[in-house]
């Protein structure tokens, strides 16, 4: 493995540890500021400022990555992280906690820059292996974050968020002083109307090919915002557990889903093809939903912790496929396009939610997770057209 390789899944290592950490922990600091315990509308509304923020600006430091480099664009986007955690390790208000995700979402290119970084570096009939490798030291960062997270919360709330701060700032001086330039920038000038928003989704979206697979990413990335938005609360509720538990939970998840990704993507993309891989995760993802909304036991959620790893068999295939619909020129481009689009769907669903988590949480929190199953059934069609079988990569420029 090449020193590219090795810094690039480090970063995202220590980018998921730094995110880890504070999941356990976070509905506690907001009681906190907010001097309530029924916060479950504050995580919506504060998750989707970070994504109206972050789908604001994934285009543009899309954009920008390919004009620039992706290397200065992964810098600043460390940086402002370090500078959210910060915030909200001393925030004494909720409004400043909503400045601190602003900013964190403002510069967040950390995921769809790597992705293109990534893709820049590995031949194509490579990537569905590697990709299967980048989610997979995410898994391992989330092995150790959130155990370390809650046991840190369990003696101050706020210390998570200065450990986050010191990681991310150790991850900007190593993309800083060692991580090399994937490509050669192309320093084209960039206009203020090609930094709209909008405007590379309307290009994706003018690619009839192209519409399935964006609204595939817009669905599955909305369904990924509902385990940080109610998983501490649900379990919290239903089982009673402290930081440590929640910690403890989301570890195991991330040992499963680190050898899961490890292993697994590649035998799968063989055995089942890479569409029939991508079906079979969301299959997997939605017994072992069905199971959480019924469990009453807190050692199920443990046991079937394999089958839910498992939910994410398919994705890297889904990103492998995802990079083949555009030429190399436009990597960074359509990436921030698909940024744009989990960022709108990050906007959407945390508020939907949590909208349905407070109606629910009463009477039934698992019923969350069936909402979830409905949510996966609409996505099922969509998988099956944006999938099928390529065709030379989209290469129009954006009018």
């Amino acid at each position: 493995m090449n020193k590219s390789l090795i810094v690039i899944f480090t970063t995202i290592c220590l980018d998921a540890i730094g995110i880890g950490l504070i999941i356990p922990i976070l509905p506690r600091l907001l009681e906190d500021v907010a001097h309530t315990s029924n916060i479950a509308l504050y995580m919506g509304i504060m998750t989707a400022l970070y994504a109206v923020m972050q789908f604001v600006f994934a285009p543009v430091l899309g954009a920008l990555s390919d004009a620039h480099g992706r290397r200065p664009v992964l810098i600043v986007s460390l940086a402002g992280s370090a500078i959210n955690y910060l915030i909200l390790a001393f925030a004494p208000q909720l409004w400043i906690l909503f400045i601190g995700r602003a900013i964190a979402g403002l510069t967040s290119a950390n995921m769809s820059v790597a992705t293109a970084y990534l893709t820049d570096i590995t031949p194509p009939e490579q990537r569905a292996r590697r990709f299967g490798l980048f989610n997979a030291m995410f898994g391992v960062g989330f092995i150790i974050g959130p155990v370390l997270g809650g046991l840190l919360g369990d003696f101050w709330v706020r210390l998570p968020f200065l450990a986050a701060a010191v990681l991310t700032a150790a991850n900007l001086l190593m993309a800083l002083f060692v991580l090399p330039e994937s490509r050669v920038p192309s320093h084209t000038r960039l206009h203020l109307k090609a930094l709209n928003p909008l405007k590379p989704l309307r290009w994706a979206l003018s690619m009839k090919k192209l519409i399935p697979i964006v609204l595939v990413f817009f669905i599955l990335s909305g369904i990924g915002e509902v385990y940080g938005i109610c998983w501490a609360l649900w379990g919290s509720d239903t089982f009673h557990w402290n930081g440590f538990w929640i910690g403890l939970s989301l570890c195991a998840f991330g040992i499963c889903q680190a050898l899961v990704q490890a292993f697994l993507p590649g035998p799968a993309a063989r055995l089942f093809g890479e569409r029939g891989a991508v079906l079979v995760g969301v299959a997997c993802s939605c017994v072992a939903l069905t199971i959480l909304a019924f469990t009453r036991e807190s050692w199920m959620v443990f046991a079937i912790m394999p089958l839910f790893a498992l939910g994410g068999i398919g994705t890297p295939a889904l990103q492998a496929l995802a990079t083949r619909q555009v030429d190399a020129d436009r990597q960074g481009q359509f990436q921030g396009v698909l940024g744009s689009a989990i960022s709108l769907a990050s906007i959407i669903a945390p508020l939907g939610f949590s909208g349905i988590y407070f109606l629910v949480q009463q009477s039934w929190p698992g019923a969350i997770w069936l909402s979830v199953v409905a949510i996966y059934a609409l996505a099922v069609p969509l998988i099956v057209l944006g999938t099928r079988k390529n065709t030379p990569p989209e290469s129009e420029n954006i009018a």
